[in-house]
């Protein structure tokens, strides 16, 4: 949410290095697929962003080692129970680790979740991108405020009300027999041990780094090799 899929340059040339093809999508309503998304009465829901990964992930070759970053980690998660045969590995970076309302264990936002919405959410969220709460370099922010020009609103705001519903599918993710990784920035928006505990829910190994939210930004060369060793077993 409020990324794009520029957000993975800095590990994709690793990745193609080491052999594999890789490719990264926007979601329906971010940056360049900004003007996709469901029709006008409509709202932006779990199914359209599952089908949507499902169609990207099927006109090419699976299973695929998937990862899922942020909001799309819990996307990932769900397109891992619903079609296994897609997957051959799945690796959550800096995703909402707690099923139900994720906003509930946010650091500083935690207090404010009972009474947040979308459109509330979605202003707080925009505003501190802008301002550079994350603390990006100069040339990185402009590219950062200058995706908001194509990114939807509307589905900023619908994505801030699913977080607030996040499904619960722990139980289904254990019993897939698959490598999983759960990757976390130890200055990330929530708790890191929050983090850990799901990685031990869902019997995945967990990595943290010395970082924030964005470690494939931040911390390119040690989550490259820490997908690289997930791939390894796979």
């Amino acid at each position: 949410m409020t990324g794009s899929k520029e957000d993975f340059i800095l590990i994709m040339p690793a990745l193609a290095e080491a052999g594999f093809f890789v490719q990264a999508m926007d979601l329906a309503g971010q940056y360049e697929s900004g003007t996709a998304g469901p029709g006008r009465g409509r709202r932006y829901d779990y199914d359209l962003f599952v089908d949507d990964m499902v169609a990207f992930l099927e006109s090419g070759t699976t299973p695929v080692h998937l990862l899922g970053y942020s909001f799309a980690g819990t996307v990932a998660q769900l397109v891992a129970v619903r079609r296994p045969d897609l997957v051959r590995s799945l690796a959550l970076l800096a995703t909402p680790p707690d099923p139900g309302n994720g906003f509930a264990h946010m650091k500083r936002l935690g207090p404010l979740a009972r009474i947040a919405n979308g459109s509330v959410g979605a202003f707080f969220m925009v505003t501190g991108v802008k301002l550079n709460a994350t603390k990006v370099d100069p040339q990185r922010l402009a590219f950062v405020r200058s995706r908001f020009a194509l990114t939807s609103r509307r589905s900023v705001s619908d994505i801030i009300d699913l977080m607030l519903h996040a499904p619960d599918v722990e139980q289904q993710l254990e019993r897939l027999d698959i490598p999983k990784l759960v990757v976390v920035g130890e200055h990330d928006l929530w708790p890191a041990e929050r983090a850990a505990a799901m990685a031990d829910r869902i019997g995945a190994r967990f990595a943290g780094y010395d970082t924030g939210h964005s470690p494939s930004e931040t911390a390119p060369h040690q989550l490259t090799r820490d997908l690289l060793a997930l791939y390894a077993t796979a």
